[in-house]
C-alpha cells in the first residue's frame, strides 16, 4: 500500500521519560529523533526548559551510573544540549511533526508500542489507486494499528515462514538443545552491504526474490544462487518526465548510459530562475510566456512574446512609496527587430519565460553533468543501442534533476556466467543466505547497468535522502522591503 503521510501528534501524555523510552523508538537515524514538550517549566542545574518548548531526545545512554536521554532544544538558531534522568516525571506531550513519511518508516520508527497512530494521507502521491481502498472523496485521518508477525527459518527447509502474531501456540525454548548451524540465516541487501569489504566475493542462495519484470530482477527468483563480488557507492543521474499532467515517471540513469541527448527548452517561472540558470559558457536567450507590470518606471513592463538575452545581477535605485530604495535586478537586453534594447527587471518578478536553444549539438550524459547545471532538458536523440529497449527513448522529455550517490552490489549468477549487474542495495527487497562455496572467478564479468525506473514513492525517498544538503536559494520577495 504506497503513499506518504503525515502523522497527527499524539493528544494523550506520557507520564514520565522512562515511559517515553519504553513506548517509542529513539535512535541513530533521523527517525529515531522524536520531539515532545512539556506544559510546565523543567528546572535543570544549568538551563531551565520553558513550557511548550521543543525538545528533541536525541539518545538513551549511562550518564553517572544513571541511565537518561540526550536531548537538545534550539533557541535563537542556537542548539542546546542537556540530559534528562528515565526518572523524570511529569506530562510529555508529542509535538506536531510537519515531515512526511512511508508507512514503512511509520511502523519502524513512529509506533509507539501499545498505542495507536493517527495519519493523515499526503497527496503527494497520484500513481496508486486509493478508490479501492478508501471512501470516495475522503479527506480526513486514518487510524493505524499494527498488526505484528513474526518471520522465522525453519530447519531444513529454506524458505521464511511467516507467523502471524495473535496464533494461540505454546512455545518451548530449545535453544541449548538445538544445533544453530543448521538453521539457515536470511540476510537482506542491506546486511549483506554491512559487511566488510573483505568478506566479499561471496556466494548465497536467494530466499525471496524480488518483484519486477525488468532485467535483472526477472533473474532474481527464489532458489538461484548467485555471487555477490563487492559493495560499492556509484552515481546516478535522477530525471524526471516532462508533462504537465501528473502523474510523472522518474529514472536513475547510470553514467555508463550510451545514449545521446539533444536540449530540450527549461522553463523559468521568475526573473530570479533565469539569474541561477545564467552560465558564462552561453548566453541565456529567452521568450516571456506571462506579462508583467512593472511597478517602478525605473524598471522594464513585460509583454507576453518579449525576448531577452540575460546578462547579469546587479542593484538598480528605485522610488518607492515616495523614497528610494536600492532593489537587485537583472540586468538583459530585450531583442528588438533591428536592435538591442538595455532593460532591467526586478529580480522578485513572477512572469514566466521560455528558453528559446540554438545549441544543436548530440551530448553524452558525462558531458551534459560536466557542462551545465542540472537542473536540465533533454530528449534522447539516439537510443542506447547496448540494450535491448532503451526505455528513454519513448519518453518526450526529461529533467534531469540532480546527480545522486547510492548504494549497489554486484552480482551474477554462479553457472557460467557471461555478465553481471548492478543491484541497488536499499530499493530492492530480497533475502538471501550464505552458502560456504568456493569461487571459480574472482573477476566479475562484463558489467551491466540499467536504468531504473522508480515509483513515486521511491523518487521522493530518493531526494529526500541523497541531498539533503542541496536545497535551492530562497526565493526573493515579492515586494522590495
Amino acid at each position: 500500500f504506497l503513499g506518504l503521510y503525515k502523522v497527527v501528534a499524539d493528544k494523550t501524555p506520557y507520564g514520565s521519560i522512562e515511559e517515553i523510552t519504553r513506548k517509542v523508538s529513539i535512535g541513530p537515524t533521523r527517525f529515531g529523533h522524536p520531539c515532545f514538550y512539556s506544559p510546565e517549566d523543567i528546572k535543570l542545574a544549568n538551563l531551565t526548559i520553558k513550557h511548550g518548548e521543543q525538545i528533541t531526545f536525541n539518545s538513551v545512554e549511562e550518564v553517572n551510573g544513571t541511565m537518561a536521554v540526550n536531548c537538545g532544544v534550539v533557541r535563537n538558531n542556537q542548539s542546546h544540549s542537556f540530559t534528562l534522568p528515565l526518572s523524570q516525571e511529569g506530562k510529555f506531550y508529542e509535538c506536531e511533526d510537519d515531515q512526511i513519511y512511508t508507512l514503512k518508516e511509520i511502523a519502524e520508527w513512529k509506533i509507539p508500542k501499545s498505542r495507536k497512530r493517527i495519519v493523515k494521507l499526503s497527496n503527494t502521491l497520484h500513481t496508486w489507486d486509493s478508490s479501492s481502498l478508501l471512501p470516495e472523496n475522503f479527506d480526513g485521518c486514518l487510524i493505524l494499528t499494527p498488526v505484528y508477525e513474526v518471520q522465522a527459518v525453519m530447519k531444513f527447509r529454506k524458505d521464511i515462514v511467516h507467523i502471524l502474531s495473535d496464533l494461540d501456540v505454546e512455545v518451548k525454548d530449545i535453544t541449548d538443545c538445538s544445533d544453530i548451524n543448521s538453521f539457515l540465516q536470511p540476510l537482506s541487501l542491506e546486511d549483506v552491504f554491512e559487511r566488510t569489504s573483505k568478506e566479499f566475493p561471496m556466494v548465497a542462495e536467494i530466499m525471496e526474490g524480488p518483484s519486477g519484470s525488468q532485467k535483472p530482477y526477472n533473474l532474481l527468483h527464489t532458489g538461484k544462487e548467485i555471487i555477490i563480488y563487492k559493495k560499492y557507492q556509484a552515481t546516478r543521474v535522477l530525471a524526471s518526465e516532462i508533462r504537465s499532467d501528473s502523474p510523472k515517471r522518474h529514472f536513475l540513469i547510470p553514467m555508463s548510459y550510451k545514449g545521446k541527448f539533444k536540449r530540450r527548452p527549461r522553463e523559468f517561472p521568475t526573473a530570479y530562475d533565469l539569474e541561477i540558470a545564467r552560465s558564462e559558457k552561453e548566453q541565456l536567450h529567452v521568450v516571456a510566456t506571462k506579462a508583467f507590470d512593472s511597478p517602478h518606471r525605473e524598471l522594464f513592463s513585460v509583454s507576453v512574446g518579449d525576448q531577452f538575452l540575460v546578462q547579469q545581477c546587479q542593484t538598480s535605485e528605485v522610488l518607492y512609496e515616495g523614497r528610494k530604495k536600492v532593489i537587485d535586478v537583472l540586468a538583459c537586453e530585450q531583442i528588438l527587430s533591428d536592435t538591442y534594447k538595455k532593460v532591467l527587471l526586478p529580480m522578485y518578478m513572477e512572469g514566466g519565460f521560455v528558453e528559446v536553444i540554438h545549441d544543436k549539438k548530440q551530448y553524452q550524459l558525462s558531458e551534459i553533468c560536466k557542462e551545465f547545471r542540472l537542473p536540465f532538458n533533454v530528449k534522447v536523440s539516439v537510443r542506447d543501442l547496448s540494450v535491448e529497449e532503451d526505455v528513454l527513448a519513448a519518453v518526450p522529455g526529461l529533467q534531469f534533476e540532480e546527480e545522486i550517490t547510492d548504494s549497489y552490489l554486484l552480482i551474477s549468477g554462479t553457472s557460467s556466467p557471461v555478465e553481471s549487474w548492478e543491484i541497488p542495495v536499499y530499493r530492492l527487497n530480497m533475502s538471501v543466505h550464505l552458502l560456504s562455496k568456493d569461487i571459480q572467478t574472482v573477476v566479475p564479468p562484463v558489467t551491466k547497468t540499467t536504468v531504473e525506473e522508480i515509483s513515486e514513492e521511491q523518487y521522493y525517498m530518493v531526494r529526500r535522502y541523497e541531498n539533503q544538503t542541496l536545497h535551492p536559494p530562497p526565493r526573493p520577495p515579492k515586494k522590495p522591503t
